[in-house]
């Protein structure tokens, strides 16, 4: 969709095929002088109007570029090595210099370094970009830091900008955004992008159809090849992708899919009926996102047909969206093990205090949790007072049996996050890690007596290898279990996360240790 973009050059660069520019316009110039002007007000994250802006921030060192007085524009871009990032050209208010690494570097990229910068250096780095290459830039930026974007932004800027995006990008950005950004985004769009935006927002939370596109070319099933090319060519323009084409009948009920590979290389006058793939791979619109785009990596589909609950087509779930829902599921779950809090946007960009808040609720948790080995220390107290060598051990036995622990949790939550195992495996898991972990403590065991041998005694060294092998069978079969039967009790399984498997491993391994002393040594 062609958009014009107040804060873009006028003069698009020419953009060979591999699609990054190879020169900038003397427009694109003057544009980037302008922008040393440009009001980069910060919105503030929760609830104000990009609309209501009225702070003007001025770099005096840019302004005297736009002007001449004291900074002189070159006709041949400044050289700069390609370490050198956005981020420092701005800073350092080389604009003919960060309008080269613009050109010369691909939208991803470019959104990288955007997610990195405050919102004001963010703001004047995104206007020096050509308009086509702004949208293209902009729908790589994480749903926090297009918001951050659009903080410094004019009404005619913003509303041009998402109505440019595709909807159900546009509706990823609107989960996260403040109530008055919504309010206003979806002001400013026309009656029909609202619609599909609202639409796509109707749908639970996390499922299949807030991610979905609804701009899908839909083929009725009587059509010949060549008719079927023909709707192609009319409505293809305004879809999303066109490689797989959903097929419906008068209802529009699916009824199958048809690859666009297939009718160009078959005959004009073939009945679609012939090459379409009945009973096709689909996913309700209610449907776990994360569950859809799984299945797609299954089947090694690039586009899932997505049906409401009368099996009427109401959009594709394509390729990319799909990598991002794994990836953001993963993300979260990698947090949630090493026991701290998902965050959104970029890790380069968030604050020390905010990283610290993310992680101190887990933290006190654990801490909370750890009171129980301190108990357990306290009640064999009399243990520890007739065989105070054994206190040298502690750290070794809780040290191996949370990290066995830990191993087995995490392998368990990767194979229930990819479908390798059910709840119904519970059995077979417990006999499984319980025997994983006893061969892992014999293996232990044998350099565990050594070292107990060497420094302490016999009678020692054989405690801490008893030890050893039953504090790892019990680790990995705790590990293993509690993801699962979190997961039948409905809880996120990543949230019985490795350190919290540890910690419990830490205090119940004690009563182990201990216990075990007290038979072997008679104390």
């Amino acid at each position: 969709m062609s958009i014009d973009l107040s804060f873009a050059a006028p003069t698009c660069p020419d953009v060979p095929e591999d699609g990054h520019s190879v020169t900038h316009t003397e427009a694109a110039r003057a544009r980037a002088a302008e922008t040393s002007a440009t009001e980069t007000c910060a919105m503030d994250a929760d609830a104000a109007d990009p609309s209501g802006c009225d702070t003007v921030v001025t770099d005096t060192s840019l302004a005297d570029a736009a002007g001449g007085a004291a900074f002189t524009e070159t006709i041949v871009a400044e050289q700069y090595s390609d370490h050198v990032s956005l981020r420092d050209l701005i800073a350092d208010r080389r604009v003919d210099a960060a309008l080269s690494w613009l050109d010369d570097h691909a939208p991803h990229r470019i959104a990288d370094e955007l997610a990195r910068m405050d919102a004001v250096h963010a703001g004047l780095a995104f206007r020096l970009l050509d308009k086509d290459r702004a949208l293209a830039v902009f729908e790589e930026l994480e749903p926090v830091d297009q918001q951050q974007i659009l903080s410094g932004m004019r009404d005619q800027s913003f509303r041009e900008l998402v109505e440019g995006m595709d909807p159900d990008d546009r509706a990823r950005m609107l989960r996260e955004a403040p109530a008055t950004v919504a309010k206003k985004v979806l002001a400013g769009l026309s009656p029909r992008e609202r619609r599909m935006t609202a639409a796509l927002l109707g749908y639970p939370e996390g499922s299949v159809g807030r991610y979905m596109t609804p701009e899908v070319v839909a083929l009725h099933r009587d059509l010949t090849v060549e008719q079927a090319l023909r709707v192609v060519r009319a409505k293809g323009a305004h879809a999303e992708t066109v490689y797989t084409l959903p097929v419906v009948d008068g209802g529009r009920q699916l009824t199958g899919v048809v690859e666009m590979r297939e009718l160009v290389l078959s005959d004009p006058g073939t009945p679609v009926t012939e090459l379409v793939v009945t009973a096709p791979v689909f996913a309700r619109a209610t449907d776990a996102a994360e569950k859809a785009a799984r299945l797609m990596r299954e089947t090694n589909l690039i586009n899932l047909p997505v049906v409401d609950s009368e099996d009427r087509l109401v959009g594709l779930l394509t390729i990319d969206d799909a990598v991002e829902v794994i990836e953001a599921a993963d993300s979260e779950d990698v947090a949630r093990q090493a026991g701290t809090s998902p965050w959104s946007g970029h890790y380069m960009a968030a604050g020390v205090f905010q990283l610290a808040r993310y992680r101190a609720m887990w933290l006190l948790l654990l801490l909370v949790a750890a009171t129980l080995t301190v108990t357990v220390t306290d009640v064999f107290e009399t243990t520890l007072a007739h065989a105070a060598h054994l206190a040298l051990f502690i750290p070794l036995l809780i040290g191996a049996g949370g990290n066995a622990g830990a191993q087995a949790a995490t392998s368990c939550v990767r194979a229930l996050a990819v479908g390798e195992v059910r709840v119904s495996d519970l059995l077979q898991v417990i006999w499984r890690e319980c025997r994983v972990g006893l061969v892992l403590g014999s293996m232990l065991a044998l350099v565990g007596m050594v070292i107990g041998a060497t420094f302490v005694g016999a009678q020692i060294a054989v405690v801490v290898g008893i030890t050893l092998v039953i504090i790892c069978g019990w680790a990995a079969t705790i590990g293993g279990t509690m993801p699962l039967l979190a997961k039948k009790l409905r809880i996120d399984p990543a949230v019985i996360s490795a350190p919290m498997v540890t910690t419990l491993v830490d205090a119940t391994g004690l009563i182990i240790y201990f216990t075990t002393a007290k038979l072997v040594l008679g104390i």
